[in-house]
C-alpha cells in the first residue's frame, strides 16, 4: 500500500500508533464527553432547523473537545474537569456512563436518610420495605 495509511500499516497498527501519540495527553473526560454531547445536540437540532450558523457554531465545542483530549497540559485540564464534576453535582454520574446511570435508574431507587443526608440505593419493585442507614444507623420505612 502506498500513502499514509500504508506508512501506518508497515510501522505498526494504526491503533498502536494512535495510542503512542496519546500517551501523555489529557484523553476523555467527564467535561469533554459533556461538550461532545452540546456538539451532537446542536448538530441534531441543525437537522430540524437547516441553519448553515448552527453548523458552524456545532464544530466549536467539538474542536474544543479534541483540543481538550489532546492537551498535554494533564493536570491544567485534570483542574478544569475536577471543577466541571463539582458544578455538576448529581449529572456527574451519568456523565461519566449515560448507559449504567440509566440502567442503575431502572433497578434501584435512590433515598435519603431524613437523619443524616446520606445517600443509598434500593432495589425497585420490592414494595414498602424497612431501611437501615449505613451511616448514621436510623431506620425509616420507604417505598421501592
Amino acid at each position: 500500500m502506498t500513502g499514509i495509511m500504508g506508512d501506518c500499516m508497515a510501522n505498526g497498527s494504526f491503533s498502536e500508533r494512535v495510542t503512542e501519540w496519546m500517551r501523555g495527553r489529557n484523553g476523555a473526560d467527564e467535561l469533554g464527553n459533556a461538550v461532545v454531547a452540546v456538539a451532537v445536540v446542536l448538530v441534531i437540532l441543525n437537522l430540524f432547523v437547516r441553519q448553515p450558523v448552527l453548523g458552524v457554531i456545532a464544530l466549536i465545542p467539538a474542536c474544543y473537545a479534541c483540543w481538550r483530549m489532546s492537551s498535554t497540559n494533564v493536570a491544567r485540564r485534570r483542574a478544569e474537569n475536577r471543577a466541571f464534576v463539582q458544578q455538576a453535582g448529581p449529572f456527574a454520574r451519568w456523565l461519566r456512563s449515560p448507559l449504567a446511570s440509566l440502567d442503575e435508574t431502572r433497578s434501584y431507587k435512590h433515598l435519603t436518610c431524613p437523619s443524616c443526608q446520606q445517600r443509598m440505593r434500593v432495589p425497585r419493585g420490592k414494595g414498602r420495605m424497612r431501611v437501615t442507614c449505613p451511616n448514621c444507623h436510623k431506620k425509616f420505612e420507604t417505598k421501592s
